[in-house]
């Protein structure tokens, strides 16, 4: 049976670069190693084959050589792959310890004991709370030291053995074979599971683990200025790790509670307030509200609704330091929806002090204008 092209064999192009080439064997040998594929004859033939694409592919002078004249030029170039090793150094050193990690083996590199888990936790807070800052208190539930045998996992007064497998050394070394041959690594020992010691009796109360599981009280101080999406990391509070190894981080994730009053943007407040008629015409101090209390502003004869000012200083405190946020202030003009015949008498008058003409005309009358202002 005629062989398949090495390029389709890896699935690249014939002007394809050598990272390409090399990132498709990597694809290939990983999908179909015969580790990850046992008694899968198919997978075990198609590492095979990419495995001797790669080797002639990857050499710049047998790809020329079967560039020009296809397998019939790789006559004794391309083999040793029926399980009698391979030379040539075609880079295949760095593809295989992806490999062999992939079954725990790291290339013999101890791995060591695991950090802790880290932990997410979801706060909300109101909006008072997330101005000025705030210290709350929260319950988690966290793997701690086991109080009975204080984490050692065996029970109180026996001790841990050095493990017979692997002579307290936590590694073992693995013999892998290979279609290239028998390859050794090193691994952690299936015994101990890497520890080095056995728990004979282990603890009754965390049954060997060593820790269990407690409800943890933390105070944890809210900064002035977070907001919706601000995480507040507190490190070394979250899972325990395994022997030797720190502990996790907590994640605080903040949710602020809108406000009925005042919108925020960024460290700066936004606000709208009703004032009169009569207030917008003659002008007033008006009562403005803010995060600190009602504050005076006065606002000159002719206001017109839609104005807004200004108050400096009266936003949010900066998260990163620096000046406070701003408070911006929009008026809105109320109109009168309900007029006692005073009122309208007195409207008419000014109306007429003004020249506008509310009956009959055409051109829009004082109130009219009023009307149109807040429509």
């Amino acid at each position: 049976m005629s062989k398949r092209d090495y390029y389709e064999v890896l699935g690249v192009s014939k002007d394809a670069s050598e990272a390409e080439i090399k990132k498709a064997y990597r694809k290939v040998a990983k999908e179909c190693h015969p580790d990850l594929n046992p008694d899968d004859k198919e997978a075990e033939q198609r590492f095979k084959d990419s495995s001797e694409a790669y080797e002639v592919l990857s050499d710049s002078e047998k790809r020329a050589q079967y560039d020009q004249f296809g397998h019939a030029g790789m006559d004794g170039a391309a083999g040793g792959f029926g399980g009698g090793g391979f030379g040539g150094g075609a880079g295949f050193g760095d593809i295989f310890e992806d490999i062999f990690d992939m079954f725990g083996g790291g290339g013999g590199r101890p791995q060591g004991p695991r950090p802790g888990a880290d932990i997410k936790y979801g706060m909300n807070i109101t909006f008072e709370e997330a101005a000025f800052g705030v210290e709350k208190e929260i319950k988690i539930d966290r793997e701690e030291d086991c109080s009975k045998c204080d984490g050692s996992g065996a029970k109180p007064g026996t001790d841990k053995k050095t493990c017979d497998k692997c002579k307290g050394a936590g590694q073992l070394k693995y013999a892998q074979n290979t279609p290239f041959g028998q390859i050794v690594r090193t691994g952690e020992c299936d015994e101990c599971n890497g520890t080095g010691e056995k728990i004979e009796t282990p603890c009754d109360k965390c049954h060997g683990q060593g820790r269990e599981m407690k409800t943890k009280t933390l105070n944890i101080k809210i900064p002035a200025g977070v907001d919706t999406g601000s995480v507040i990391s507190l490190r070394g509070e979250g899972e325990a790790g395994e022997k030797g190894a720190p502990r996790g981080d907590l994640f605080v994730y903040i949710d602020v509670e809108p406000h009925k009053t005042f919108k925020r943007e960024g460290v700066n407040l936004y606000c709208d307030i009703p004032i009169s008629f009569s207030q917008a015409a003659l002008g007033a101090d008006l009562r403005v509200p803010s995060l600190e209390g009602k504050l005076k502003y006065k606002i000159d004869a002719g206001t017109q609704t839609g104005t807004t000012f200004r108050l400096k200083g009266k936003g949010v405190e900066n998260l990163r330091g620096g000046r406070k946020g701003d408070l911006y202030v929009t008026v809105k003009v109320k109109v009168p929806t309900k007029l006692n015949s005073k009122q309208k008498e007195l409207i008419e008058e000014l109306a007429e002090e003004s020249g506008e003409n509310l009956a009959g005309s055409k051109k829009k009358g004082f109130i009219d204008k009023v009307k149109d202002a807040f429509n």
